[in-house]
Formats: C-alpha cells, sequence, structure tokens
C-alpha cells in the first residue's frame, strides 16, 4: 500500500460512515422531501468518488480491492457533472445496497495495513 492510501481510505471510511448514520432510519421518500438530507449525502459521495479517484491513481493495486471502484467514480462524475440528473432512487438504492459492501472493502484494506 502507499503512504497516501490509507488517509484517502480513512476519508472514504468517513463519508461512507457518514452517509449510513444519516440515513439510518429514513426512507427514499424523506431523502427526496429533505433538501439538507439529499446534500449531506451527495457531498459525502462525492467526497468517496474523489477519494477513490485519488487511490485509483496514486495506488491502483489498492484501488482494484475495492468492489466496483470504477462506477464509484463515474458515480461521483454524475453527482457533480450532471447535478440535474441526479436519480433519487439510485442514490438511494447505493446507500442500500453499497455503502454496506463499500465499508467492508475499506475497513478490510486498514485491517491489512501495518
Amino acid at each position: 500500500m502507499q503512504p497516501r492510501s490509507p488517509k484517502l481510505l480513512e476519508d472514504i471510511r468517513d463519508a461512507a460512515a457518514f452517509i449510513r448514520e444519516v440515513a439510518n432510519g429514513k426512507s427514499l421518500a424523506n431523502y427526496g422531501a429533505d433538501r439538507l438530507l439529499r446534500q449531506a449525502i451527495e457531498r459525502n459521495f462525492e467526497i468517496i468518488g474523489e477519494a477513490v479517484k485519488r487511490l485509483a491513481q496514486h495506488d491502483p493495486e489498492t484501488a482494484a480491492r475495492i468492489d466496483d471502484y470504477r462506477q464509484i467514480i463515474a458515480f461521483r462524475n454524475v453527482l457533480i457533472h450532471g447535478y440535474d440528473l441526479v436519480d433519487h432512487p439510485l442514490v438511494w438504492s447505493t446507500i442500500e445496497s453499497q455503502i454496506p459492501t463499500l465499508l467492508r472493502d475499506v475497513e478490510t484494506l486498514l485491517a491489512s495495513n501495518p
């Protein structure tokens, strides 16, 4: 693992844990109705995507150990550049199905770094 990788992984873990925390007990309807919640979640997805992008540039071997890392970067690009195209059900589905996997992958990588 490259020297910068643990910091990037910590950034990913922190943003993913934040998303999981603020989404806990909420529904897609809550997400759609609450602008502050949407923007907080979307901002943290942007952080995750940017950190994964930097990880892929500086440590491709570590990035490759994150499930669907290329799709994470692509999702970030949609959120930033295609803000008007954001699909709320897709974002919510990503929270429910992908955040747990991402957290597991990142925690495994951090634990394997001496």
